[in-house]
């Protein structure tokens, strides 16, 4: 099991909320799935003007981040808590986002449906390659709004067959929706999800967001730069990454003047 002992108390402080490995032989699950979950999803609600701010603390600390003035889940807003039951390690657990602040950031990523296409490409890819998170000292915690019997089912199931086989991070059931539509990824005529994926901080505080149509996977490699960069510019206030900056690259400073020494260097 990769998910370490040090995290685990993390998802459940209370040995009670841990039930027994299910060691049922063979669970068999088969989903009503709306036709437009497998491809794009059609507009149906009018975009929300949102107000932002941009933040300068002062002359010698110059930080170029924006913060909402609103309390809805974008960027530069703290994350919105929840706490929901989810699966891992074929056991059922209690996953609260709050118990990860201070400790570690967390990728929280949203996908449409258990055993559908896209979706286990982006679940297993995460998980695979979960070690690169952990030592970025990030959790990746997935989402959707089937339950948790649905999750078990198709961890269960072989990923020759389509499913997930062991995760190396929890699914969390959003069977009330109340988690998507907290942070506005619920698409309400159908009832699910769209691919939203968040970046959260230590502090709590959503840092970035990418929003996907349902018939487009994510990329695990670009979901990591951006953390990187995230960490390096949280580490470097007085600086920032410019477009497709990995680590051993040059940073620039957010200067008139001091940021002619990155242009001239490339």
């Amino acid at each position: 099991m990769a998910f370490s002992a040090a995290t685990a108390p993390i998802l459940s402080s209370n040995p009670t909320l841990f039930s027994p490995k299910l060691s049922s032989p063979s669970l068999s699950f088969s989903p009503s799935v709306p036709n437009s979950s497998f491809g794009i999803r059609k507009p149906s609600i009018s975009a929300r003007p949102h107000s932002f701010s941009l933040n300068c603390a002062s002359h010698s600390r110059r930080r170029f981040a924006v913060k909402a003035s609103s309390e809805l889940p974008l960027v530069g807003n703290k994350a919105p808590d929840f706490e929901a039951e989810a699966v891992f390690d074929q056991e059922f657990i209690n996953v609260k986002l709050s118990d990860y602040i201070g400790k570690k950031y967390v990728i929280l990523f949203f996908y449409p449906l258990d055993f559908t296409f896209v979706c286990p490409t982006e679940i297993t890819a995460f998980s695979d390659r979960h070690a690169e998170f952990e030592a970025l000292n990030t959790e990746i915690l997935g989402v959707s709004v089937d339950s948790v019997f649905s999750h078990l089912a198709w961890v269960q199931t072989d990923r020759k067959s389509g499913g997930l086989g062991d995760l190396k991070y929890p699914l969390i059931s959003d069977v009330t929706k109340s988690i998507s539509k907290s942070y506005d990824v619920l698409i309400p005529d159908q009832g699910i999800a769209l691919r939203g994926l968040f970046i959260i901080d230590k502090e709590g505080i959503i840092q970035h967001s990418t929003i996907n149509n349902l018939a487009i996977g994510r990329s695990v490699d670009e979901t990591k730069r951006t953390l990187q960069a995230l960490q390096y510019v949280q580490e470097n206030p007085d600086e920032v990454c410019p477009a497709g900056w990995k680590p051993g690259e040059k940073s620039m400073k957010p200067d008139p003047k001091l940021s002619k020494e990155y242009f001239a260097a490339i």
